[in-house]
């Protein structure tokens, strides 16, 4: 993550960027994917257009569904997770897009509950944290899952899904463990799952599919973002368009689709060869044409 990136994190109260209910995951599963193998349905991350969703939310959306998004995970901005509109209103536009709202980074720290209602009340399926950062200590983790637990107790009961979305310093040993486990470990399955950002695992050196294959059913929705394929020390400089990078996505997502993955959203977080429109489009474009 950049430094603009943590400074956005700060101001905004440590929202950054990144479904089925468990019960339904066998129908999920198929009304994700077609026959022939390539994705039915993906969504993209409102964070990938960051500089361009803030200005002009319904021209932007509307762009989105030209280029063949059929879902979107937003994020709590300034001007809220449905960008200056309710969430029936932002349902409404979606419906008129022919797209919807599935999930949405927040702060969790803040109106939690009326999140979980207003979310709940126009179908989304999952309230999402974004964001922790490196702690100290295992057993700072460890009261994250907790938090997490509870969390999880307020969406189950507006009928929706709490899921915590990673980065690297998850997938990074500490005390000779890996956060990572901690969390999936001391957390309850029925009330939490995980968003899996695949390049953040990448950028800790780690094996993508062995995680999907160590934890099935608990990864229910996936970032697709590719790494450079020479990346430099700032990672998050080292974002590019889907299929220009390193990470093999026919071959990881097949295994995430195997191992219980519902969501395929997008995001990009650098553009080294255009704009986040630009980028956007060309990723949608990548997403209908790729194999799993």
């Amino acid at each position: 993550m950049d430094k603009s990136r943590r400074k956005f994190i700060k101001i905004t109260g440590g929202v950054t960027t990144g479904f089925a209910l468990s019960g339904l995951s066998g129908l999920s599963y198929f009304s994700s994917c077609e026959e022939t193998g390539k994705l039915k349905k993906f969504g993209i991350q409102l964070y990938t257009l960051r500089d361009v969703v803030p200005k002009d939310p319904k021209g932007v959306l509307k762009q989105l569904a030209s280029f063949g998004y059929t879902q979107i995970e937003s994020y709590e901005g300034q001007q809220g997770m449905f960008w200056g509109m309710s969430n029936t209103d932002f349902k409404k536009y979606m419906d008129e897009l022919g797209m919807s709202i599935v999930s949405s980074h927040c702060d969790i720290n803040k109106d939690f509950e009326k999140k979980a209602a207003e979310a709940a009340a126009i179908g989304m399926k999952y309230l999402i944290c974004p964001w922790k950062g490196p702690q100290k200590s295992l057993d700072d983790f460890k009261k994250f899952t907790d938090e997490f637990n509870q969390k999880g107790e307020i969406c189950k009961k507006n009928g929706i899904r709490f899921a915590y979305h990673n980065h690297d310093y998850t997938f990074k040993p500490l005390e000779g463990q890996m956060p990572q486990d901690v969390l999936m470990n001391g957390t309850d399955a029925s009330l939490v799952d995980f968003e899996l950002d695949m390049y953040w695992v990448a950028a800790a050196n780690q094996d993508i599919e062995a995680w999907l294959k160590k934890y099935p059913n608990r990864f229910r929705l996936c970032h697709v973002k590719d790494r450079s394929k020479t990346p430099g020390p700032d990672n998050g400089k080292n974002s590019v368009d889907l299929g220009t990078g390193s990470i093999d996505w026919s071959k990881i997502l097949s295994t995430a689709k195997a191992n219980g993955m519902e969501y395929f959203i997008v995001e990009q977080e650098a553009y080294p060869n255009g704009t986040s429109l630009e980028a956007s489009k060309v990723n949608a474009e990548y997403m209908k044409g790729l194999k799993i």
